[in-house]
Formats: C-alpha cells, structure tokens, sequence
C-alpha cells in the first residue's frame, strides 16, 4: 500500500523499486542432462511386508562391546519374482541409505529383547548394508508390542516359504551345483597330473 505523504513520483519509483527486487530471472542451462531412472533394485521384488522401525547392531569390536544405533525407517520383507528368495531390506529416513539388508534362512531365529516386548534380536552371517558382507548381531524396535509381533508371524511365514522352496526344486539346483563343482574340480586335477606330452596328445587329437 502507498504511502500517502509520498508524492505520486516517489510512489511510482518505489513501486519501480519493488518490481526490480521482485525481478527472478530464468536462465536455461548450458547442458541439458538427460533424465535417469535410479534403480532401487526392488522393482523385482514383490513387497511382503513393511513397517516403521528403528534398527540396532552389536558392536563387538568396541570395547566394551555395546548396541549401537543403526538407523530409523521402513523395514520390509521382499520376495524376489523369479528367483523366490526373500531378504529383509531396510533403509534410514531421508537419506534412504540401507541399514540392512540380507536373505531370510530358516535357520535364523527372532529371539525376545531383554526387558521388551516390541524388541527383536537375530543373527544373520551375511549382511549387505555396508559394502562388503559380514555377520551380524541385529536388534529391532517397534513402536508397540503389537507392530512387533505382526513383524515376527511374517518373518516366520517367509522362513517356512524359504525352506519349502529349498527342500523342493530349490534344494535340486543346490546339490546339482555341487555336483558340478566337484566334476569341474575333479577334471582340473586330473589335467594338471597330466604330463605334457599327455596334453600334447589330447590337442592333437582334438585338432582331428
């Protein structure tokens, strides 16, 4: 609003004024980038389960060792379309950097956190968070007993899926692989028993 003791030039100049720092220029870029699609490499993956959680590791390597923080988001349960195997993927808030993330096993156990009844603890030999794999003493909080229970009745249901598949075509493949591994391992030694007139040999024939 003008002011009134202003005079009708003053007034103009300030609205002149007022425009100018008003003023938001556009520039077009200089290099046009390409859109990218980022691959989360979920986009396989068939979402089991989800919820809102905040996750911790054991440090053994402090002394003394202690539970640590790890990071508060959305852990999930995906089952891979194809290949049917399950992993438990979690990642932090904002910054969406993974906190966890390896295969569920029937092997693996929920076990009661001391003292709490929304808190779960459990092994796993090969987590992926960080950018090598190693074992890891994992502990997760919910915001309720509830939430936590929901959690551990479909964690068990995919341990069951897992085992099944494993016991069935699953388990085939495995010890098809390992079949295979000692053929190819058997076939080494014995080509390096040979003597090299042998290999000689075998080239030569091979060539006919």
């Amino acid at each position: 609003m003008a002011d009134p003791k202003e005079t009708p030039e003053e007034q103009e100049t300030s609205t002149d004024n007022a425009e100018e720092s008003n003023h938001d220029p556009h520039y077009e870029p200089i290099v046009s980038l390409p859109e990218q699609d980022v691959k989360t490499l979920e986009e396989d993956e068939e979402e089991l389960f989800k919820m809102r959680a905040k996750l911790y590791r054991f440090a053994s390597e402090n002394d003394p060792p202690e539970w640590k923080e790890r990071g508060t988001g959305d852990v999930k349960l995906l089952k891979h379309k194809e290949k049917g195997t399950i992993r438990l993927l979690m990642r932090r808030d904002r910054t969406l950097k993974i906190c966890a993330n390896h295969n569920i096993f029937p092997v693996m156990e929920l076990k009661p956190n001391a003292g709490s009844d929304r808190a779960w603890v459990w092994n796993t030999l090969a987590d992926f968070a960080d950018e090598h794999p190693k074992p890891e003493l994992l502990a997760i909080r919910f915001l309720n007993a509830e939430n936590a229970q929901k959690f551990k009745v479909k964690f068990d249901e995919c341990k069951e899926e897992v085992r099944k598949s494993q016991d069935g075509s699953g388990g085939n493949v495995d010890r098809a692989n390992k079949v295979a591994e000692k053929l190819e391992a058997l076939s080494v030694k014995d080509n390096k028993t040979k003597t090299p007139e042998e290999k000689k040999e075998e080239k030569a024939e091979e060539k006919k």
